[in-house]
């Protein structure tokens, strides 16, 4: 397992006693939509994970993989003037994680976190486990409690 998600796994059950099934995929799983292949699920299962900067403030989405983040919703949510793409080298030094395999919790800072209302139509979806090779199965209830998400319309 790679070092990034054995971390993970390991943070997951050090801090909320959950054991995470992670699964890696060589080929990758950068997009939703590679994702959802690798995985054999619909791709609005895959539980994205989209780190913006609100004026200056990382914030984590977790979205569906059909969805696009509406980044005036979100400003709206954080009472932001400006929402854009989190840098990566920010995303890193702040969270832990690197773009692409941020999971939806065990981040290094208390930074806040919103969960898309549409993935809680699922009883199980799937998200980053600290690599873009790593992925794991959770339900989504469960999701937003250990990362103590506020569920939100986020979508376009």
């Amino acid at each position: 397992m790679h070092p990034s998600a054995e971390a993970f796994r390991n943070r997951a059950v050090e801090h909320h006693g959950f054991e995470v099934d992670v699964h890696e995929f060589p080929e990758g799983t950068k997009t939703a939509a590679d994702a959802a292949d690798a995985i054999g699920c619909d791709v609005a299962q895959i539980a994205s994970g989209i780190v913006l900067s609100a004026d200056g403030d990382l914030v984590v989405v977790v979205t569906s993989g059909a969805n696009r983040v509406s980044e005036p919703k979100v400003a709206d949510l954080v009472d932001a003037e400006t929402v854009s793409m989190g840098d990566a080298d920010d995303i890193k030094a702040t969270l832990g994680w690197s773009i692409g395999g941020v999971p939806p919790f065990c981040h290094e800072a208390d930074v806040p976190v919103f969960l898309d209302e549409t993935l809680l139509t699922f009883e199980e979806v799937w998200a980053a486990a600290g690599t873009p090779q790593a992925v794991f199965p959770i339900n989504p209830e469960t999701l937003r409690t250990l990362a103590d998400a506020t569920v939100a319309d986020i979508a376009e």
